[in-house]
């Protein structure tokens, strides 16, 4: 008798879209992820980390650890076996400085092509520069200092303009921290006093942020979240001043196991380590002069993809790049949101640049709530702007992209957690936004040629909505409601010329 599988072979990406795979053997962890999407800003399909250790035997005698060794081999057959049924038969495998100095990390290479995965050994250079190019792919106006803390070392990147500047790499991850302070109190602190001066990074930092790369540095996010009680939990950019990372030394010096198990998102695996990750922090941002903190979920691996794009594809806005996508995906009509955006664009004229960029990202989301049920599409607007994957915005813009789209979907009021990222003032410009929203899409049923033949002006003293006169039927009583609330918010009358 013959079986038929339920289940199907992974689905073959989009035209358009290349999935990939990265193995990151790291001094701590070995990470697997399978990325699909555009390429400029790919999506996360599968994500799956095994806290292999391998560095702890480097730190300890210079060789890789026999359990770890043979936990990792057994990590990394799952992977190669996950990445193929995945349809990536060859995922690009890299291992950083837990392998690059053991004195037995040859043997591991060897024993990791056997499996059928080709290492490739990274430089403390190419590290640190893979940090700060994940950190430019997220943030693409970064100007400051990347910081990637790993297992077995700590990488430092200047980048400015788009590009990695000076880069380095220092023996001081979170697992060689134990031995340190081994040997007295301020051992740890005298170590970074004097590989900072020595290396020539000692106030380089001065006035310029710190971006934390590194599970060991977003977990400490996580807890700065946690007892902050900070209402969106989102790692990527969240900011901290630079006296939050001593304040952290502090609290984990009282705090015990069973308590920062209560932190959501923090991985248990993490937590030995949380107290000397938050004390080299304080150390680092110190004497490099930082003025504020700043959380990058992207990293090496993230930069690993970015350094292979083309010039025209790195310079793509990444919040433009997939909001467009998302907007295509769930939307109706190609480019309603592009059209929309320039089509209420002239209400907004005095919005400075950060805002515009905003408005454009919310303006194509504006469909997406269309295949939720009636009475719940301002839920699936604030749900798809404060938790979608986003990069390339912080809090205060998810809160506004939020805030508009509620309000264009027929939600009333404000919804808690925006008025605790968002100012009044960001508050009003994206309801105006969302009102102007509402608007458009009652006006042209979401299709070209209602926007084309209108525009919206401000000018004598009234908002006006100006209709081709063929078009005249289509300002009916809906949409001279929203016509009026929308004129209501920047307290002026309505006004429809026709022409």
């Amino acid at each position: 008798m013959s079986s038929i599988s339920m289940f199907r072979r992974a689905r073959t990406p989009a035209p358009g879209h290349a999935r990939v795979g990265i193995i990151d053997i790291g001094s701590n962890s070995i990470r697997l992820v399978i990325y699909d999407g555009p390429a400029r800003i790919p999506a996360a399909l599968f994500n799956e980390k095994v806290m292999a250790g391998l560095g702890k035997g480097v730190s300890r005698d210079g060789m890789l650890d026999t359990e770890a060794v043979e936990r990792a081999l057994s990590a990394l057959a799952r992977f190669r076996r996950l990445a193929e049924q995945m349809g990536v038969p060859q995922p690009r495998t890299v291992a950083t400085a837990a392998v690059r100095e053991a004195s037995n990390g040859q043997q591991f290479i060897d024993r990791v092509l056997d499996l059928g995965l080709p290492v490739e050994i990274l430089s403390g250079h190419d590290e640190a520069r893979m940090a700060g190019m994940g950190v430019i792919a997220s943030i693409p106006q970064a100007n400051g200092i990347v910081g990637d803390l790993g297992g077995g070392s700590l990488e430092l990147a200047r980048v400015v303009d788009g590009e990695v500047r000076e880069t380095s790499s220092f023996p001081l991850g979170v697992l060689r921290i134990d031995a340190v302070k081994a040997k007295g109190p301020r051992a740890l602190r005298n170590l970074v006093v004097r590989t900072l001066e020595e290396n020539d990074w000692a106030g380089k930092g001065a006035g310029l942020p710190f971006y934390m790369v590194g599970g060991s540095w977003r977990s400490l996010a996580r807890l700065d979240m946690h007892l902050t009680g900070y209402p969106l939990p989102i790692v990527h950019h969240y900011w901290m001043p630079p006296e939050n990372a001593q304040h952290l030394v502090r609290v984990l010096a009282h705090l015990d196991r069973k308590r920062l198990r209560d932190v959501v998102g923090l991985s248990g695996a993490r937590i030995p380590t949380l107290s000397h990750a938050a004390l080299l922090l304080s150390h680092v941002v110190r004497r490099l002069g930082s003025s504020e903190l700043i959380v990058s979920a992207y990293g090496l691996r993230e930069g690993l993809l970015f350094d292979d794009l083309d010039e025209y594809q790195r310079a793509q806005d990444p919040l433009i790049a997939s909001t467009r996508e998302e907007g295509a995906r769930q939307g109706r009509f190609p480019e309603h949101g592009d059209l929309l955006d320039r089509w209420l664009a002239p209400l907004f004229a005095n919005e400075g640049p950060a805002d515009t960029r905003i408005r454009h990202a919310t303006c194509l989301l504006a469909d997406v709530g269309w295949r939720a049920h009636p009475e719940f599409r301002a839920e699936r607007g604030i749900e798809t702007a404060l938790h979608g994957n986003w990069v390339g915005i912080d809090s205060r813009g998810r809160g506004m992209m939020a805030h508009a789209l509620w309000t264009s979907f027929g939600g009333q009021g404000v919804v808690p957690v925006i008025n605790g990222i968002c100012s009044p003032s960001e508050i009003v410009s994206a309801e105006r936004w969302g009102l102007a929203l509402r608007l458009g899409q009652r006006f042209s049923g979401g299709v070209v040629d209602a926007l084309a033949g209108s525009r919206l002006s401000i000018g004598g003293g009234a908002l006006e909505l100006h209709v081709e006169r063929d078009n005249a039927i289509l300002y009916g009583e809906a949409v001279e409601r929203r016509h009026k609330a929308l004129a209501a918010a920047f307290g002026l009358p309505a006004r429809l010329i026709l022409g």
